[in-house]
């Protein structure tokens, strides 16, 4: 893999941690039950797309 290729994985592993924080954020300020399951299904996307792109490098 190229010193390129890694940084854009690298950029890619940041957005993806922040985008889980800031539904984690979201998630403990909600108190609609729905709302909050919704917003936690997508903070566990970013977890899963995070893991993957973890994995190539």
């Amino acid at each position: 893999m190229s010193p390129k290729e890694l940084l854009y994985i690298e950029d890619a592993l940041a957005h993806e941690q922040f985008l889980r924080s800031q539904c984690q954020q979201a998630a403990d300020a909600l108190t609609d039950p729905q709302l909050k399951g919704c917003v936690q299904n997508l903070m566990n996307r970013h977890q899963q797309i995070f893991n993957k792109f973890f994995q190539l490098i």
